[in-house]
């Protein structure tokens, strides 16, 4: 993996919802329904809606567990 798509990976393991009624929780952490309503919805724009698709691409191939374990070993 190239080291710019590592750090990515790792900014988002490290990344938390800014708001609604998730507000504090991992966006890896979020629950499915919510990130499916988000792509059915449309994802905000900019750097948080990015991370959100890339969360959604994750989840839908089932690769959560590798951005968490980038949380897991980052001091």
């Amino acid at each position: 993996m190239e080291n710019n798509q590592q750090h990515s990976l790792e900014v988002l393991a490290n990344t938390k919802m800014p708001f609604g009624k998730f507000k504090g929780r991992y966006l890896i952490d979020l629950p499915e329904h919510y990130i499916v309503w988000y792509n059915n919805k449309g994802f905000p724009k900019g750097k948080l809606g990015n991370q959100l698709q890339l969360v959604y691409e994750l989840k839908l191939n089932g690769l959560e567990d590798l951005v968490r374990k980038l949380r897991t070993f980052k001091t």
